[in-house]
Parts: structure tokens; C-alpha cells; sequence
């Protein structure tokens, strides 16, 4: 692993063609292999948790399980209307894809009419099959000008919903590129080495998709994975190639045109190549923590944002090399037409520790503010680092008000017609908005019995204003299943549903279905759904988090062989990631930034939100950890005092580090315009604790600490780089670099 980076960087600078075609057989393999093998999506049973998962599952022993239901509404002079209505149900029943047509029901007014359409095959799928539903409804509402006709449902929804996610990620992909590519041509001034970043980001995004759906097959897509394979994918891409590229031109510039092209890119894999190296270990492992969740859409993420990483680290060592060997090539080719004369004068850096230090100090300046930061630290370390730690702190306190609730449809846009239609349903029936379903599995002998627990269930909540609408028994054939279904005319992630869910879990199941010696009985629903969902998740977070600490811990550890390192960089993931949090609760669960940003706010944090971010984070955050001790590192290896090893590093890396954060955060606020609260949410959190992490953390806590710690930063393992176990992590001491055929030295800095 030590010489991975370099052996690859070599191979590559030397058959460059060959790297470059093998890297495009690579992405075309990986596209084609999932194209032609095809995703395997969630099923519904895959989305079940805690009570109401184990409802659900007994629910469909019985046949039961939900189905795709679309709801046509007729609104109008109720003649019209019943008519209208037998039209609807007669073209519904003739289609293919429809199961059953229910009878119309009158809702309470007397003012609209209502046609259940249940369609075949599983839930998830009746996106798939409902526009030949929507093509008749449009032929009846042409037919009955006179009337309004609107259909809606979770087939139409999630229909209108994925197409409104395509557009939006679309529109990213619109802002995010263009927008990258000036950040590099302004760190580069050069069109050419800032479109390097972005073919190799939008090539690793491309075989992580292929990948991801071969994945599938083993972990089912919960349909969230190219959203997360796009939003890490142009981060970490972009990165790893950033940092290698500005390590590779600060190379060339030391040597002043002596080393190869392929001498220069072989010196920046022994530094910032196994630095991506370690950036990516990190982040994947990370992200596999999300398996803990116990959740297909959180399996999903977590390989989704694998497979990108993967893919943008491979690209980095392969291709990368190959291509700045062959822009070198180019680039020296011209200098030497045009100063041939003085050509020779640089050759003595080429030479075995021949490399000074005022060389490498004068290559790596650091800039205004990055200076004037260091000064106020350098000279009041602990002053310093106690403002900026209390100051995160204070962003991090409204983390503890923050309250999780599903995401669902009461979120999405009203901007799409199936959520228009989804609301005029719901107004003239507000008992659909959402349901409790009481699922009693017992032994058939008992169905009587239960039949009659049920309906004295059902009769409790007929005086319960919580509850509305006419209740809807169901048993299974073989008399085991037994469903009772009743109405809640509030939305379903309300105070006043939850209480109706409350109501039947404590008070009206125990004192009935729940008396049945040998029954099973579990509750699901909307409300179920949303309730247990987001509990499932907080108590999963103390051991994801737990282990995402020990993680950060261990690898910062073993890059470095520093138990002091490791601790104070799982501090300060910690840290920026619960600043980053603090501020989310602060925007979105409030309703102050809601113009601004453009969504309503749901007074609540999606509950899958604080996980994802808590993962991503800390792996995003080792990539400037890493890259930034990597610097101090190498300073030290040369016999640099720590302390001014710590100023230099931070120095040396500043530049890079905020060049990549302001790509970062680029990529991450393109997020911030789309409809999904989720996404708006996802976006914000991670630009801004891309922001502290740069510009806080990199700049101001971690050089405090180290400053404060001195010679100590390296326990248990003091002294040179050479007397600690593991040498050659670092900046490649003792890697030998080829500079052509018989010709060869040794970095020793």
C-alpha cells in the first residue's frame, strides 16, 4: 500500500496511451456491464422497519400487502358527476394494468365523487403502468367539460416526483459543471488543466454508475444512489484531482524543467497520490457504516458513495498520470524550443538531496489570509484555539432541538399535478390523508373472536375525534389475517396523527385485540410509517456514530502513527460535523430562510439527514485532514521542528485546500435550489461544513492544537520519521524515482 501510488503513477507515466485507453475501457466496461445486467430496485418489503415492518409483513401472509391505488375525483352537479363516474369505472376496468374498480363513494358534502383504481403488481412498480390510467382520465374530463376530473395517487405521485428529480438533477449538473470549471481555470489559468478535474470526476461518475447497478444485485437500490454517485462524485473527483495536480505542477515548478515529466508525476503520487489513497480509504469506510442503519435507502447511499469514491481514486493513480505526463511532454517540448540556452541551469534539483528548503518554501507561499491567520495563531495558540472551538459550539447548540420526521408527501411541490390533485382529494375526503391499520395474526379457529375485538376496536374510535371515516375489516381466506383499517383526517406526520396512533397502540389495542391469548398483534399505516421510521434511525445514530469515531480514529492513526492525531481528528470531524448540523436546525426548521432557500419549512429536520451527514462528513473531512498532515509530515521527515512543520504545512496546503473547498461547496449548493427538502437539506449542510471545515478547522483549530501540543503531536512514536514504525506514508522518503531509462534517485527531501 506504502508504494501502491508510485508503482501505478510509474506504469502509467511510462505507457501512457496505455493507461489513458485502459482508464476509457474501464468506464465503458462498468456502463455497459450495468446497462446489460440491469438495477435491481427496492421492494417494498425491503423498506419495512420496527412495528409497522413486522405489521406489514403479516399483513401480506394474508394477501393483503398495499397495493398501487390511484383516486380519480369528480367534482361537479352530481348527475353529471354519477355519470361521469360509471364512464371512468367502465374505460378503468378495461385497461390491462387495473386489478379492481371500486364502487364511487360520495363524499361528505354531497359535492364530489370518488373512484378507487387498484393496479396490478407490486407498489413500487405502479409508476410504471399508470399513464394508460391518466390517458382516460383526460379522455373523460374532455368528454365531461363540465365537470372536474383529477386523479392522483402513489403511482402518479412518485411518477411526477422521479420526473421533477430528473429535471432538478439535470439543472445541477447545468450550474455545478460550468460553474467547477471557472474555480479551476481560476486556480490553474489554464482551460486545458481545469478540464482535467472534471473529465476525470464525470468519467468516475460514470463507471460508479454502471457499478452501482451491478451492486444492486446485492444491496437493492432504493432508487437514491445516483443522487449521492453525482453529489460525491463531482467532490471527490474533482479533489483527489485537484490535489494531485497542484502537487505535480509545485514538483515541476522545484525542478525548473530538469526531471521528466514522468520523474515529476512519479514525485506527486509519492506525496499527494498516497494522500488520495488514505482520503479515499477513509471516506469509503466511512460510508460503510451506513450498512449499520439497517435501512435499504441508507445501504443504498453507502454504496453509492463507495463506488464513486473508488472510482475517482483508481481514476487518480491511472489516468491522471497518464495524462499530466503526456501535457508535460508537451509543455516541455515547447519550452525547450523556445529557451534552449537555459534549459540546464535547473539539473542541480535533479541530483540526490539536492532539493532546499527555501526552494520548496518559495514554491509553496502561502496567501494573505492564510497568513495573517497563521500569525494570530503562531502567537496565541491557546487563545486562538478557544474562540474557535467555543464559536463552533455555539453553531452546534441548536442540534439539540432538532427534531426528525419522515420526509413524505406533504414535502414535495404543489408545483406537480398528481400533488394538485393529491390535495383536492384529501379536501373532499379528509379521512384519506392517512391511516392506522391494527394487523392481528391469530390461529384460524380464533377469527370470531377476533373479528369481534376488532370491531369493538373499531367502535372506540368512532367517539375519538382523532379518528374518521367508516373503518375497513378485512380477513385473509385461510381466516389468520385479520386487518382493521381506519381513517385519520390529519396529515401523517402531525402532532394530531401521531396522538392517534398513540391512542391505538396503548389504550385500544391492549384493552382489545390485545386481551387474545396466542394473537399477534402489530400496527402499521401512514402514521406507523412515519412514526417508527424516524425512531429506528435515532437509535441507530449512538452506534453509527460510535463507530464512525473509531473509524476516523484508526486510519488517521495508521496514516500517520499518532494516537494524539487520530484523537484530535476524530474531535474535529466531530466537531464540524455538529456545527454543520446546529445551523441546518436553525435554517430549516424555522421558517426565516424559507424565501430565501425556497421550501416550506416542515418545522422538523428529515430524519434520514443528520445519519447521511454524520457519514459523509467525516469522510469528506479526512480528505483535508489527510492532505494537510501530509504537509506537516513531510516537514518533519526533513528534520523540520514540529512547530515550524505546522506552519509550513498549513502554508503549503492552504492554497489547494481552498481551492478544493470552493469546489466543494459549488457542487454541494447546486443541491440547495432543487424541490426535495431532503436534497435542500443534504446541500446546505455539507457546503457549509465543507466551509468550516476549510476555513475553521484546517486554518484555525488544528494548527492551534498541534502549535499547543509541539513534539508531543507524534506520541507514541517521537522523533524522526525514520525511527517510527510504518516509514514511507509520508512524502516517500527512501521511494525511489525513475527519471528515464538507467536513471534514477532517491526522495529524500
Amino acid at each position: 500500500m506504502t508504494n501502491l501510488p508510485v508503482r501505478m503513477a510509474r506504469w502509467s507515466a511510462h505507457h501512457p496511451w496505455r493507461a489513458i485507453a485502459a482508464w476509457f475501457l474501464f468506464v465503458m466496461v462498468c456502463l455497459g456491464a450495468g446497462i446489460s445486467v440491469g438495477g435491481h430496485a427496492a421492494t417494498s418489503a425491503d423498506y419495512r422497519v420496527g412495528e409497522a415492518g413486522r405489521a406489514e409483513a403479516m399483513a401480506e401472509q394474508g394477501g393483503m400487502q398495499r397495493r398501487p391505488l390511484e383516486r380519480v375525483l369528480i367534482t361537479g352537479d352530481f348527475q353529471k358527476a354519477t355519470a361521469a363516474a360509471q364512464d371512468v369505472s367502465a374505460r378503468m376496468k378495461g385497461l390491462a394494468e387495473v386489478e379492481s374498480v371500486a364502487p364511487p363513494v360520495r363524499s361528505a358534502d354531497g359535492k364530489s365523487l370518488r373512484v378507487d383504481v387498484t393496479l396490478k403488481g407490486p407498489e413500487l412498480e405502479g409508476k410504471k403502468h399508470v399513464d394508460p390510467l391518466l390517458a382516460q382520465t383526460a379522455v373523460v374530463q374532455k368528454a365531461h367539460p363540465d365537470l372536474r376530473i383529477d386523479e392522483s395517487g402513489s403511482p402518479s405521485i412518485s411518477k411526477d416526483v422521479q420526473g421533477q428529480r430528473g429535471e432538478d438533477l439535470s439543472r445541477t449538473e447545468m450550474i455545478a459543471l460550468p460553474v467547477t470549471l471557472i474555480v479551476l481555470l481560476l486556480v490553474f489559468r489554464s482551460l486545458v488543466m481545469a478540464f482535467v478535474p472534471v473529465l476525470l470526476a464525470v468519467t468516475s461518475i460514470a463507471s460508479a454508475i454502471g457499478l452501482s447497478m451491478l451492486a444492486s444485485h446485492l444491496v437493492p437500490d432504493a432508487g437514491v444512489g445516483a443522487n449521492v454517485i453525482l453529489l460525491i462524485g463531482m467532490a471527490v473527483g474533482v479533489d483527489y484531482t485537484l490535489f494531485y495536480l497542484k502537487r505535480e505542477r509545485e514538483e515541476r515548478g522545484r525542478s525548473g524543467g530538469a526531471l521528466s515529466p514522468a520523474a515529476v508525476v512519479e514525485l506527486a503520487a509519492a506525496t499527494s497520490g498516497r494522500a488520495v489513497v488514505v482520503s479515499g480509504l477513509a471516506v469509503a469506510v466511512s460510508s460503510a457504516t451506513l450498512y449499520l442503519a439497517d435501512d435499504v435507502i441508507f445501504a443504498s447511499l453507502a454504496t453509492g458513495a463507495i463506488v464513486v469514491t473508488l472510482a475517482a481514486v483508481i481514476s487518480s493513480l491511472t489516468i491522471l498520470p497518464a495524462l499530466l505526463t503526456k501535457l508535460g511532454g508537451r509543455r516541455r517540448e515547447s519550452r525547450r524550443e523556445g529557451r534552449r540556452e537555459s534549459s540546464r541551469e535547473g539539473r542541480r534539483v535533479g541530483r540526490p538531496g539536492a532539493r532546499r528548503r527555501d526552494d520548496k518554501a518559495h514554491s509553496t507561499k502561502a496567501g494573505r489570509l492564510t497568513t495573517a491567520l497563521m500569525r494570530t495563531t503562531s502567537k496565541r495558540p491557546a487563545v486562538t484555539l478557544a474562540v474557535a472551538v467555543v464559536a463552533l459550539l455555539a453553531m452546534a447548540a441548536p442540534l439539540l432541538g432538532m427534531k426528525l420526521t419522515d420526509v413524505g408527501r406533504e414535502t414535495y411541490s404543489r408545483d406537480l399535478p398528481a400533488m394538485q390533485a393529491y390535495d383536492r382529494v384529501n379536501a373532499a375526503f379528509p379521512e384519506l390523508k392517512a391511516n392506522n391499520q391494527i394487523v392481528v395474526r391469530a390461529d384460524a379457529s380464533q377469527a370470531d373472536q377476533v373479528k369481534a375485538a376488532l370491531n369493538d376496536l373499531a367502535a372506540r374510535t368512532h367517539n375519538d375525534k382523532l379518528f374518521a371515516g367508516k373503518p375497513e375489516l378485512r380477513v385473509s381466506p385461510d381466516g389468520r389475517i385479520s386487518r382493521l383499517e381506519v381513517g385519520v383526517p390529519y396529515a401523517a406526520n402531525t402532532d394530531q396523527a401521531h396522538a392517534s396512533l398513540d391512542h391505538v397502540r396503548d389504550r385500544y389495542v391492549p384493552e382489545t385485540v390485545g386481551k387474545i391469548q396466542g394473537a399477534e398483534v402489530a400496527v402499521t399505516g401512514e402514521v406507523a410509517r412515519y412514526t417508527d421510521y424516524p425512531e429506528h434511525q435515532s437509535k441507530r445514530i449512538p452506534m453509527i456514530l460510535g463507530t464512525l469515531l473509531l473509524v476516523t480514529f484508526a486510519i488517521t492513526v495508521w496514516a500517520f502513527r499518532s494516537v494524539m492525531l487520530g484523537a484530535i481528528g476524530a474531535l474535529l470531524n466531530l466537531l464540524s460535523a455538529a456545527a454543520s448540523l446546529g445551523l441546518l436546525t436553525v435554517v430549516f426548521q424555522g421558517t426565516w430562510a424559507e424565501g430565501l432557500l425556497g421550501f416550506t419549512s416542515m418545522g422538523s429536520i428529515g430524519s434520514r439527514v443528520p445519519l447521511f451527514l454524520f457519514v459523509i462528513l467525516f469522510g469528506l473531512s479526512m480528505d483535508y485532514q489527510v492532505f494537510v498532515l501530509s504537509r506537516i509530515r513531510e516537514a518533519v521527515d526533513e528534520g523540520v521542528p514540529t512547530r515550524q512543520a505546522v506552519l509550513e504545512g498549513i502554508g503549503a496546503s492552504a492554497g489547494v485546500v481552498t481551492s478544493a473547498a470552493l469546489v466543494m461547496v459549488t457542487v454541494f449548493a447546486s443541491f440547495i435550489p432543487l424541490h426535495l427538502i431532503e436534497m435542500k437539506q443534504f446541500g446546505f449542510a455539507l457546503g457549509v461544513a465543507v466551509l468550516l471545515d476549510a476555513f475553521i478547522i484546517r486554518l484555525v483549530i488544528l494548527p492551534a492544537a498541534l502549535l499547543m501540543l509541539g513534539e508531543r503531536t507524534w506520541w507514541p512514536w517521537p522523533g524522526s520519521r525514520g525511527d517510527r514504525p510504518g516509514s514511507g506514508h509520508g512524502h516517500g522518503r527512501g521511494t525511489e524515482i525513475t527519471d528515464g531509462p538507467g536513471r534514477s534517485f532517491q526522495n529524500v527531501g
